[in-house]
């Protein structure tokens, strides 16, 4: 007897009207907005413009959500390319399906592209962003409990999902949510990247590095508790594998990076700082200035109220004199 659970929703898609607004698609909107804004605040901690980051994050998403989409496709093309499936499914992407190794390495294509053309080294970038995907990739999985999907076995315990669907071979029931456990581990992991950033002052892509090895951490024991349909090798699934080598190398890429490259770079992005000092040196000239013509207007004030002062005294003067003579005349 389940006493507490958590419900799924009756549908993941409202309409406005004609217009479907779904679930799934409004998770990974608000995911690249939270990672644009955090990255944008870190990277003008470390001293680049504002405004970069977005400006480059126009390149990396629309290259993630693309690589997402193919890794998932090609990884479970079973569920587009077998008897009796439509491959046009493939590319319905708010119905769910992004393979995040897909998105990331893409996405990273996309970065670079973007990082050439503002001239900012991608290991920065990338640095900065790293907390800001990692909740991205948080808030994304909640578009996995609209879709009512990628759960994991079945369970009683109180913080269980409950399944409704019967689509594609979905047996209602209650599981561990296998989106929730992911979406606090992303959580967890971008606080670590932002604690370790500012405790050891990683550079040179090492903080984007702890991110991908503490992701792939949680990712395998959260991949092994799940029951979807999955390519198997060895008694693993696919993904357990991805995790495992994707760690290792994240790994190896901190060692060597902190034995080649210790500490941070001291400019991330070239100009910034003397943009920054041109602003500043306009905005106190502009102070200046300000503060002259006010210290002018004060001198002319002062200068009109004692020629008043003065021609009053001359006025008083005379009529005192006037008044004198005409004295001396009576």
């Amino acid at each position: 007897m389940e006493l507490a659970y958590i419900p799924s929703p009756s549908s993941g898609v409202l309409y406005l009207g004609p217009v479907p607004l779904r679930g799934y698609a409004f998770c990974i909107i608000i995911g690249v907005f939270v990672a644009v804004w955090l990255g944008n605040k870190r990277w003008v901690a470390r001293g680049g413009r504002a405004g970069t980051v977005a400006d480059i994050a126009v390149w990396a998403v629309p290259f993630g959500l693309v690589g997402g989409r193919l890794y998932h496709v090609i990884t479970d093309y079973q569920l587009y390319f077998s008897e009796g499936r439509d491959w046009v499914d493939a590319f319905k992407i708010w119905e769910g399906g992004l393979g995040i190794w897909g998105a990331i390495a893409f996405g990273a294509l996309g970065a670079w592209i973007g990082c050439r053309r503002r001239g900012v080294p991608l290991p920065a970038y990338a640095d900065a962003v790293a907390p800001g995907i990692a909740l991205a990739q948080a808030i994304g999985r909640w578009g996995n409990w609209f879709n009512q999907e990628l759960y994991g076995r079945s369970t009683d315990v109180p913080w269980a999902v409950e399944i409704t669907s019967s689509a594609d071979g979905r047996v209602p029931g209650t599981y561990h949510p296998t989106f929730l456990y992911e979406s606090l581990w992303c959580v967890g992991v971008a606080l670590l990247v932002i604690w370790a950033d500012r405790r050891f002052k990683l550079g040179h892509g090492r903080a984007f590095a702890l991110y991908v090895a503490a992701y792939c951490a949680g990712r395998f024991w959260i991949e092994y508790m799940r029951v979807d349909e999955a390519h198997e090798i060895l008694g693993l699934r696919l993904n357990n594998w991805t995790s495992i080598v994707v760690f290792l190398l994240a790994v190896l890429y901190i060692v060597l990076s902190a034995r080649k490259r210790p500490g941070r770079e001291d400019v991330v992005e070239p100009g910034a700082s003397d943009g920054e000092a041109a602003s500043a040196a306009e905005a106190d000239s502009a102070d200046a200035a300000d503060d002259k013509d006010e210290k002018d207007a004060r001198d002319e004030k002062d200068a009109a109220e004692a020629s008043d002062g003065e021609q009053e005294a001359d006025g008083a003067g005379q009529e005192s004199k006037d008044g004198a003579g005409s004295a001396k005349k009576s």
